[in-house]
């Protein structure tokens, strides 16, 4: 490793393109968090739920937005993406490796293989016939370059890379241990119970500016080749398989599994452990949540989720035992709401009396036959019953005691 050159706060905002405020001749190591940073190290700001450990920073400076610089007690570094910013500085402190040019004596290499004067070759390398390898590569121990391979200039291969034949690898790609490129996709043809191998007869393209992580596997295509565009970053542990096509600077983060078939747009977010079914389309400018399933094409941007959330145990089991009465749910309330729509329904003036159909209630009471009684006749009739129910109710009250008063209770004088 070569060591890691000192730098100072004004040499390092003019490398950034940063406004510097405050001393500018101090002399910086290296980078740190905003609690552990000490007079030497450059630390960076972007969540007010550290404003605390900022107010105590002791850094040597800080990278922030311009309104929380009045809240930091050292010299401030001003970024409109202060994590970009950090991000940027974070290479200028990136310990370098020792690149030495040439072949290890136990590399073996065909003979048609054209690899270039500067590229370095560790132990045990395998590089197949008429594979390619560019300028200030770097090979690292235990990698296999399979037949017909192409690997651009500033490419890192780490230790234990696997890539099988007619592999095709862009500039300044970074390929991490135990990766594997260009293994066949699963494809099997079902006959009669038993299945028939397809052979998978593409390869796999990776663009410029390419990062994928430990462990990562990337099938080769049936027909097609698989296709990962410029810029895409792809985390540890994750499975693409054939004849999948990812967008440039589309982020994929572990565990994830893309299946068959499958594009993902540009500009994408796939959280840890998303699934994707085979076949689906997901437009530009998508972001799917962590332990997601992709089950339908997603032709909007935004942001997608899928799944039931975490709950406690006892909670979760009801919930679960609810999924398979949800049909049994849905078709209750359909019933229930057709009902209250039927009662709710206004009758329409412009319909003729005739077509009105009579609520329940009103069928009952024209079931009841009636006579009619002229309005004269009922009045008198109503005058001759009038005083028969005051005499009634006057006898009545009559013939009902007295209550007795409060407060005074009768004694029984009567001698026993």
């Amino acid at each position: 490793m070569s060591a890691v050159p000192a730098h100072n706060l004004h040499a390092l905002a003019q490398l950034l393109g940063l406004q510097l405020h405050g001393a500018a001749d101090v002399p910086v190591t290296g980078l740190a968090t905003l609690e552990k940073a000490g007079p030497a190290h450059i630390s960076f700001y972007t969540n007010k739920r550290f404003l605390p450990a900022l107010r105590r920073t002791g850094a040597a400076a800080v990278i922030l937005r311009p309104e929380d610089a009045a809240a930091c007690p050292v010299p401030t570094l001003l970024a409109a993406n202060p994590y970009a910013a950090y991000a940027r500085l974070s290479q200028v402190f990136a310990p370098v490796p020792a690149v030495v040019a040439g072949w290890h004596p136990s590399a073996v290499i065909d003979p048609s293989a054209q690899i270039a004067s500067d590229a370095s070759i560790g132990p045990h390398v395998v590089i197949g016939p008429g594979a390619i390898v560019g300028a200030r590569a770097r090979i690292g121990a235990n990698t296999v370059i399979g037949q017909s391979c192409v690997i651009g200039a500033d490419v890192q291969l780490l230790a234990n890379v696997t890539l099988y034949d007619g592999v095709r690898l862009g500039n300044r790609v970074i390929v991490h241990s135990a990766v594997v490129l260009g293994a066949d996709g699963f494809g099997f043809a079902p006959d009669e119970g038993t299945y028939h191998k397809i052979a998978q007869l593409g390869g796999v393209e990776i663009g410029d500016d390419v990062e994928i992580g430990a462990g990562t596997t990337i099938d080769r295509g049936a027909l097609d080749d698989t296709v990962i565009e410029a810029g895409v970053k792809i985390d540890n542990q994750v499975q693409i398989a054939h004849n999948v096509r990812i967008g440039a600077n589309t982020i994929i983060c572990g565990c994830s599994a893309i299946a068959g078939s499958s594009v993902i747009g540009k500009n994408c977010i796939i959280a840890g452990a998303v699934g994707v079914i085979n076949g689906v389309t997901i437009c530009d400018k998508v972001t799917v949540t962590a332990m997601s399933l992709v089950s339908e094409s997603i032709t909007e941007p935004g942001r997608y989720s899928s799944g039931t959330g975490l709950a406690r145990n006892v909670s979760w089991l009801r919930n679960v035992a609810n999924f398979a009465r949800l049909s049994e749910f849905s078709k209750r309330i359909q019933q229930l709401e057709k009902s209250l729509t039927r009662r709710r329904e206004p009758v329409s003036p412009a319909t003729p009396a005739a077509q009105r159909k009579p609520t329940p209630a009103l069928k009952r009471k024209t079931n009841k036959a009636k006579t009619k009684v002229p309005k004269t006749e009922a009045k008198q009739e109503t005058k001759k019953a009038a005083p028969k129910k005051v005499a009634k109710a006057r006898s009545t009250k009559a013939s009902m005691p007295k209550p007795a008063k409060a407060g005074k209770r009768k004694v029984n004088t009567r001698k026993r």
